[in-house]
């Protein structure tokens, strides 16, 4: 069965894609600000609540679960995780422009093999054929 992706299913991969990476580099550069947090110090983690960048990085995040649940009602796992793969660019451009993170070459060859072994996953169906499901569905609509 091939999949069908229609202009909405692909504003939630889209979702699933970006949010992520988005708002973990908020998060990152919100706990920037706040410090170094251990057993001593558990109180900056109510400080880092008050953050704006940490608040929206959240934000992100709920939106990142949100749409990659949705994803999951109609496609596979092993057809939303490319998605969320394909992420791992973004973090990088994010981590080296944004965030001022030095990337080595064995990091920038690693995110090459993911989106390459992504390319492999991603060419199959959105959603696996289950005919002991389908059999049922169209008994039930007889």
């Amino acid at each position: 069965m091939k999949h069908t992706l229609t202009p909405q299913r692909y504003l939630v991969l889209l979702a699933v894609t970006l949010t992520a990476p988005i708002g973990d580099a908020l998060l990152t550069r919100g706990m920037h600000d706040i410090g170094v947090v251990d057993l001593q110090h558990l109180a900056l983690l109510w400080h880092a609540l008050f953050n704006p960048f940490v608040d929206l990085g959240i934000l992100l995040l709920i939106g990142f679960f949100a749409s990659y649940m949705t994803a999951l009602t109609w496609a596979d796992l092993t057809f939303v995780m490319p998605a969320t793969a394909f992420g791992y660019v973004v973090v990088a451009l994010l981590s080296q422009f944004w965030l001022h993170e030095h990337l080595t070459a064995y990091r920038w060859a690693g995110i090459l093999l993911i989106v390459c072994a992504v390319g492999f996953v991603a060419n199959g169906p959105s959603l696996t054929e289950h005919p002991e499901l389908n059999r049922m569905d169209s008994g039930a609509t007889r």
